[in-house]
């Protein structure tokens, strides 16, 4: 065989294995998804034509400040995960993050499990941000310990159910959730745990033992969060938008609301935190995907939690101010200097 034909044939073949290698990149299935910056809603703005923040029985002070949650989109799920060229490309930008599959849906979750938990959580985020916002106005907000999801063959399956109101564990009055957590958490293994709740206006008690999750914590497999009694009618609503880090933002925005004058002074601030109704803001996910996502909408300031500051450090997109926050009076007291033209340079960050 001449060594032309040779060479040819080698050629081919290269460009065969170099085609069906990228092909092979290009669809089959990877252990990861990409979280990349998503959308930003300006909670004194508009979704589909109907306000973010709506209050119906309290005067109203008109606000034309930018105060936007961040969202993270998620490329893929278990069932259609990203291809090998979309991962190499995500792992090559600063603004992406490539995450195993079971860091967003566990191996006992299903796909609608997930989203279902994500939309509750920012049910829950939203009353808590109300009753933050509330209080800082100096309204009197009255809670109870609500059931909003009972896990399948969880402890608590077929004895407690969703819209339960938690009254008392072992005869003792429970404050707050945290508190809930701390008895069931410290269970003897030995006798079932009294639970008691109410249930459309009626009494019930259940005798159950907390079953350990695969970190050998004990748990009754609630989803559980706070019903306020509001005595302001306040309505919060963001489209699809899941999960509880909106909670910071929407309290501003319901204080912005609720005040005269603007709280921004005109500067463009978005921000991210979960809120409790004390006011103490706490940490959340893909924190650096919300910065980025920051910076995209316009944003010239943004709230990160204190308790995320170690994933923010060095990782500020350029022309964004970033300002630490651990609690609504510190998002507050920020405002008051931006709101005022001063200098920022003496707010607290990340860095310092």
């Amino acid at each position: 065989m001449k060594p032309n034909k040779v060479g040819r044939r080698v050629g081919i073949l290269a460009v065969f294995v170099f085609i069906s290698g990228f092909l092979g990149l290009a669809i089959l299935p990877t252990p990861y998804l990409i979280e990349r910056p998503g959308p930003a809603y300006n909670v004194l703005g508009k979704v589909d034509g109907e306000p973010v923040i709506k209050i119906t029985n309290a005067k109203n002070y008109e606000s034309t400040s930018s105060i936007d949650i961040l969202t993270v989109s998620v490329v893929g799920n278990p069932e259609n995960t990203p291809s090998w060229i979309e991962i190499a490309f995500a792992w090559m930008d600063s603004s992406q993050k490539v995450v195993p599959i079971e860091v967003l849906y566990p191996k006992n979750l299903s796909t609608e499990d997930v989203r279902a938990e994500s939309t509750a959580m920012m049910e829950i985020s939203q009353q808590d941000a109300i009753a933050a916002a509330l209080e800082y106005l100096d309204y009197e907000v009255p809670r109870s310990i609500y059931i909003s999801e009972v896990s399948e063959g969880a402890a608590a399956s077929g004895k407690l159910i969703a819209s339960d109101f938690v009254l008392q564990v072992n005869g003792q009055d429970l404050a707050d959730i945290e508190q809930l957590r701390e008895i069931v958490g410290d269970w003897n293994e030995i006798d079932p745990l009294t639970v008691t709740v109410e249930r459309e206006g009626s009494i019930v008690v259940e005798q159950i033992s907390p079953i350990k999750d695969d970190e050998g914590n004990y748990r009754l497999g609630l989803l559980v969060g706070y019903r306020y009694d509001f005595p302001v009618d306040v309505k919060l609503q963001l489209g699809d938008v899941g999960g509880p880090s909106g909670g910071t933002m929407f309290a501003l925005g319901v204080i912005d609301l609720l005040t005269p004058g603007e709280l921004t002074g005109g500067v463009h601030i978005a921000g991210t935190g979960t809120i409790s109704q004390e006011g103490k803001v706490g940490p959340i996910g893909g924190i650096v995907q919300k910065l980025y996502g920051a910076q995209r909408s316009g944003a010239k300031v943004f709230f990160a939690p204190e308790s995320n500051c170690s994933e923010v450090v060095g990782k500020e997109p350029a022309g964004l101010k970033v300002v630490k926050i651990a609690t609504l009076q510190d998002a507050l007291d920020a405002l008051k200097v931006i709101s005022t033209g001063d200098s920022m340079e003496n707010l607290p960050s990340c860095s310092k």
